[in-house]
This record gives C-alpha cells, structure tokens and sequence, in this order.
C-alpha cells in the first residue's frame, strides 16, 4: 500500500499541487536532515542531489537543499544525470543520502523525489513512514529570499560515463550501429558518451531536452519511433530509455519491439550457460509472464517473484544472494555492477550477450514464447482489503480452477493510483478470455469502480 506521500517509487506528483512544489521540497528537506541527523548525531553529514531535465527540476533541488542546509547537511549538486548514476555516486563518494529529484517516464508537467542510502540502495517502506513523521512534525516555511548558496558542485555526467565505460572490453561495440532514444531525459550525454567510448555508431533521438519535452513522444513509454528508425537506418538494435534511465526498451534489427520478460529471459539463460547467475536464481516480481519461468527452468535454474517495484526485486536479490533481477517494463539490476535498475547497464549487456552468440536479436528472440495473457486496469473509488472482498475471492477460486496447473490469476491495487490490476495468464486463450471476464464481473460487485 501506498504512504502519505511516497508511492512505489518515491514522491511523485504534479509540479505546482501540495505535494509537489518548492515549499514541500524544502519541508522534505528539512525531514531528511533531521532523519539523517539522529542516524549520524557525530560527524560530517552530505547528501548528493541529482535531476533530470524536467524545468522545475533546478527550484526542487534548490528548495531540498535549503531545507537539508538548515541542520547543517552538506549538499553536493551532481547535476543532470541518470538516477542510477546518483546512486553511484553516493557508494562513490560514500555520501550518507543520495536523492534524485525526477518523475521517471512521468510527463513534464510531473516531479518527483527518489531516496538512496548510504549504500546506494533505495530506502525502506518503514524508513520512508519515518521521513513521513518527520515532513508532518514541523511545519516549517519556506522562504525563497534566503535561500543558502553554499553547496558544491560534483561533474556525476562525467564520473557515470567513466564508471560505466570500465565495465565492458574496450571497442565491443566495434562495427555496430546502434539507434538511442534517449527520451530528452537525463541520458541525453550519458548513453551516447558511453556508446561511442565502446565504439558503437550511434543514430540519435529525443536527445534534445528543453525542459518541457521530457517523455513526449519519445522514449521508452513511446517505441514506435525507436523501431522506424532502425528500420530506416538498417540499424543492428534500437534502445530506449525513460525520463531518469533506470529502464531499458529495445527493439531488434527488423524495428520489432522485444517484451521485457524476454530480455530477462536472455539475460538470464545466458548467465546460466555461463555460470554466472548467482544461486542460479532470477529474481522477478508477479507481474511476469509464465515464460520467463519456463525459460530459466529450462535452462537450469529458478524464478523467485516478489511485489512490483525495483525496490523490492532488489531486496530479494540482497536476500538470497541474486545478481539479476528486473521487472517486464524494463528495470534490469546487475547488483554485481550497480545498487539499483539502470537502462545503459542492462543495454550494454544485451549487447554483449549477442556479441558473445554472433546472432541477431530477432532470432535470439524467436526462442521464447510468452504464454497467452489478458489484463484490465480498472480505477476504484476506494481500496478495501481484496481478502475480504467474497465476490472477488470467489471468482479467483473458480478461475484458479478452471486454468489448473496451466495458468496464474493476480490481482492487486496499482501502488501509484486508485486502481485494482487484473491479470489472468494461461496456455488457452479462450479460457483465459472467459476467466477475465469473470474476475471484471467480480470487481464490479464488490467495489465501486468509477467510469
């Protein structure tokens, strides 16, 4: 379930409503420098700040940092960069609180705040209620006419590019050419730098942020563009990413967009014919098609799921000792390389993985098959517990009847927005046609779903 004010993942809102605007930014400050302050009551406390390109990027930034400088916090601005790359430089710099001020794959008008700690991982459901006591125990004001100045800059651009141009052999991307939708977001410099150290020819799109046009019509929440123009290029692969560059959209040399659980499905048989996949186990949430399951079992492994969210694949990849783990929208984590998803990671080792085969994405992709599967999206005027909804359970129980060992049934309230998720995933479309219109049906009784 959702907090107060943070969802899945992070604060998001409407820049200019309550819970998004400078005067809040500051309130959130001051909390995280008060929560920060009883962690570390000795010592020298910093936080590093990055944004994406988004206009009210510079004053939410401008705003937490006064409200972090009024406990004495020492802010470091890292600038636009990818949310992976605050992460880094949190572990880096061995900052105590990394925060990125950004809505994702959120229209312009939207910001947000994501939280990092220490370690570079984002923080906890019970840490985030903390801050939550904390932004409601003191009603402090902003005011812009004394805004403090003295924070520092750090080049995070520069030090991501250079990380992530270690990561891979030099020149791999040697005599490939390669389409980046880079979202006129926070990767604009960082993809195309990296790309061209490894070697790649690289065609660009959306890489021209005005601070309005982040998400519009261009990346990962828009691929049709990314595939025309592999198309018309005679690209060898197309890549795309959000608004911050935590996840990753790619398309094959024809302009085919591959499905998320797919990729995770190449990505993880290959680290398993290459005996890399820690506890030979992929970690991926129930939102993930059956396929993925059926593709690394077949190739001699395990999927654990846990809850949608980055977050909490992450948590279970900590737990069990995992080191790939992701969600079918594109968040791919490589723990071993990185604490959180990062879209340029995941992509450089797509690519990697097809240098290593000699083979095209298209027929790499031909080998996996996504089982059948039918959802609704359904908004709801409140969201009562669904285990004491008797419609609901009852439909559920005759669905999971009729699929059997063939399919799966999920239901779950969206974590960002007054919605329930149906998801109904089998062998037999017919059966599955029939079993989501029993679970609608359900919902409709039970709950007051808004047209």
């Amino acid at each position: 379930m959702m907090g107060k004010y943070f969802g899945t993942d992070g604060i998001r809102g409407v820049y200019g409503d309550a819970c998004m605007n400078n005067s809040f930014a500051f309130r959130v400050g001051f909390a995280l420098s008060r929560y920060l302050c009883e962690i570390y009551p000795e010592g020298k406390i910093r936080v590093a700040i990055g944004q994406d390109t988004r206009a009210s990027g510079a004053a939410l930034v401008d705003a937490l940092t006064h409200g972090l400088q009024k406990n004495g916090v020492t802010v470091y601005k890292l600038g636009v960069v990818p949310t992976p790359a605050v992460a880094l430089s949190v572990v880096e710099h061995k900052f105590n609180l990394g925060i990125a001020v950004t809505a994702s794959h959120n229209p312009a008008a939207d910001n947000g705040i994501k939280l990092f700690s220490e370690l570079g991982f984002k923080l906890s459901k019970s840490q985030e209620t903390e801050i939550e006591t904390l932004i409601d125990a003191e009603q402090v004001v902003l005011d812009e006419q004394q805004l403090l100045t003295d924070s520092f800059s750090l080049d995070g651009a520069k030090e991501y590019i250079s990380y992530m141009g270690s990561l891979f052999n030099k020149d791999c991307l040697e005599g490939l050419k390669i389409v980046l939708d880079l979202a006129n977001g926070a990767t604009y410099e960082t993809t195309p730098a990296v790309f061209k150290k490894y070697g790649a020819e690289t065609i660009l799109i959306g890489d021209r942020p005005n601070g309005t046009n982040i998400n519009d019509k261009v990346g990962s929440e828009y691929p049709l563009k990314l595939g025309e123009a592999v198309r018309s290029h005679h690209a060898d692969i197309g890549i795309a990413h959000d608004g911050d560059g935590d996840r990753l959209v790619v398309c094959d040399e024809n302009g085919t967009i591959v499905d998320g659980d797919i990729l995770l499905a190449m990505l993880g048989a290959n680290a398993l014919q290459n005996n890399t996949l820690k506890s030979t186990t992929l970690v991926a949430t129930v939102q993930s098609n059956l396929a993925l399951d059926e593709a690394i079992t077949l190739a001699g492994g395990s999927v654990i799921r846990t809850e949608v969210g980055d977050r909490n694949v992450v948590t279970s990849m900590r737990k069990i000792g995992a080191n790939i783990g992701g969600e079918s929208s594109g968040h791919i984590i490589f723990l071993d390389s990185a604490t959180t998803g990062d879209g340029l990671l995941a992509a450089l080792h797509l690519i990697d993985l097809l240098r290593d085969a000699d083979g095209k994405l298209s027929k790499l992709q031909a080998k996996y098959r996504l089982f059948p599967q039918e959802t609704r999206s359904l908004r709801v005027a409140q969201k009562l517990p669904l285990g004491d909804l008797r419609q609901i359970q009852q439909a559920i129980s005759t669905v999971e009847t009729e699929l059997g060992t063939d399919g799966r049934v999920l239901i779950r309230y969206s974590g960002t927005e007054s919605k329930i998720r149906l998801l109904v995933e089998g062998k037999d479309s017919e059966v599955i046609s029939s079993a989501i219109i029993k679970l609608e049906k359900s919902v409709r009784e039970d709950l007051n779903v808004i047209m």
